[in-house]
């Protein structure tokens, strides 16, 4: 029996595993293939092609490249150019990496940053024109569709129905904002001034720590429409006949508005019937839930449940190609601007390290979004490489943001940096790089032993 659940439990493990390979492996191979374009256009030897690091398991030689699976493929990859390295033999080769001019050196440095960067623009480009979700027009921006009871929020006196028309230094914000604002700002107060019933009032919210996520958490959440995103196999909300896309418009009465305040009437109903409304193709239905008590796999705990995942509305359609990379522009702008405010959050220690996630619970992520389907994949697929070209151009030795920067220090000052300093800048940054590593995959541990 203990060997049956294990392979049970272990299985998913597995698959997570595998779509990590497959995810990461695209992310690497794209981004060394743009080291490798770059390289070769400007008549640099490139002397390997890896994909992975360790022993080479397989592969072929063509011209003066060995193109190579290693062990570690899942641990990512390289490209190895002909005196790359300070204090490499063929430094004085003239088609060496240090033998040619600092522009192009740099410019081979950011090509794979960039690479993945194009990537993450084209696969969204793409996704878009085939599939584009988007909420409805809300009437008003930063309307609160539910105050958790205790929440930062409602000690400071915000109620359901209220707008926030400034948060901190931003006004008329939308929910984007709003969020990234209560995020990186745990324990510290936001300045935020609402208005009920005509009048403004000036209050302030200091969001609490998250401490399983190290973010901070406001407790309110935007006024919107929700659907039904998924119904439970065997639970009571299947038995009742819900369905996947109905529009759950009450619960006793109450209107949902958001998706908190359904999971709260649900959980407080100690296991009497939830009268629920929905509307479903135009026609209101109601039917009569009894929620059993269930664990939810999130953190553990067991809850009173009907079986449903409730989500925001939204709206499915396709876009032509010139407003599909208008849009995916505009996406990954915004995203690529999300990061920065992340790292700055961190840095700034309104953020806690803790929200960073490695690549455990990025297999995590990328099993969970393959048996969602193509096009949750893709769309994971887009943020991991935008995240991958903007972490590789932070200026950490080792990493390419690294190469550029100290390339960029040696143009301004217009003469090569020694190369005593070169190989000390770039031990340090491997043994910072090992630092991150091991955090990141102690993050992880923690988050799931949590």
């Amino acid at each position: 029996m203990g060997f049956l659940h294990w392979v049970e439990g272990g299985w998913p493990a597995l698959q997570n595993f595998g779509w990590l390979v497959v995810l990461i492996g695209v992310m690497i191979l794209i981004h060394e293939f743009g080291h490798f374009l770059m390289a070769r256009f400007f008549d640099v030897r490139v002397e390997t092609f890896s994909f992975g690091f360790g022993p080479r398991l397989l592969g072929f030689r063509r011209g003066d490249t060995d193109y190579r699976v290693s062990a570690l493929f899942f641990l990512g990859g390289y490209v190895k150019m002909a005196g790359e390295q300070p204090g490499d033999e063929n430094a004085d080769d003239p088609r060496s990496f240090m033998a040619k001019p600092r522009w192009q050196r740099l410019a081979i440095a950011f090509a794979g940053p960039a690479m993945n960067i194009v990537l993450a623009v084209s696969l969204m480009t793409g996704l878009f024109m085939v599939r584009f979700q988007r909420p409805p027009q809300p009437a008003k921006e930063g309307m609160i569709g539910q105050v958790i009871a205790g929440s930062a929020a409602a000690k400071a006196g915000i109620h359901e129905g209220d707008q926030i028309v400034r948060i901190d230094d931003k006004a008329n914000p939308t929910w984007d904002d709003i969020f990234m604002k209560e995020i990186a700002s745990a324990n510290h107060p936001l300045a935020v001034v609402i208005e009920r019933s005509g009048k403004l009032i000036y209050t302030t919210v200091t969001p609490e720590l998250e401490k399983h996520n190290g973010i901070g958490v406001a407790g309110w959440a935007e006024q919107t429409q929700i659907e039904i995103a998924n119904v439970a196999q065997g639970m009571p909300a299947e038995k009742a006949g819900l369905k996947t896309g109905d529009i759950v418009v009450s619960l006793n009465g109450q209107p949902i508005r958001s998706g908190f305040k359904l999971r709260e009437i649900i959980r407080r109903s100690e296991g009497r019937p939830v009268d629920v409304e929905v509307l479903r193709e135009g026609r209101q239905i109601r039917v009569s839930i009894a929620p059993v008590l269930a664990k939810d796999p999130t953190d553990g705990q067991s809850y009173w449940m009907v079986g449903v995942g409730p989500r925001p509305l939204t709206i499915t359609t396709s876009l032509a190609l010139p407003e599909a990379f208008r849009e995916s522009i505009r996406q990954n702008l915004k995203g690529g601007t999300l990061i920065f405010q992340f790292l700055a959050g961190i840095v700034e220690r309104k953020l806690s390290p803790k929200s960073i996630d490695g690549p455990i619970r990025i297999a995590q992520l990328s099993g969970e979004a393959a048996r969602e389907g193509p096009a949750a994949f893709i769309g994971l697929m887009c943020v991991v490489s935008l995240n991958l070209a903007i972490f590789n151009l932070l200026p950490i030795p080792v990493l390419d943001g690294g190469m550029i920067f100290l390339l960029l220090v040696e143009m301004f000052i217009r003469r090569d940096l020694s190369l005593q300093v070169k190989e000390t800048v770039l031990k340090l940054g491997f043994v910072f790089l090992m630092m991150i590593v091991v955090f990141v995959l102690y993050n992880d541990l923690s988050k799931m032993a949590g």
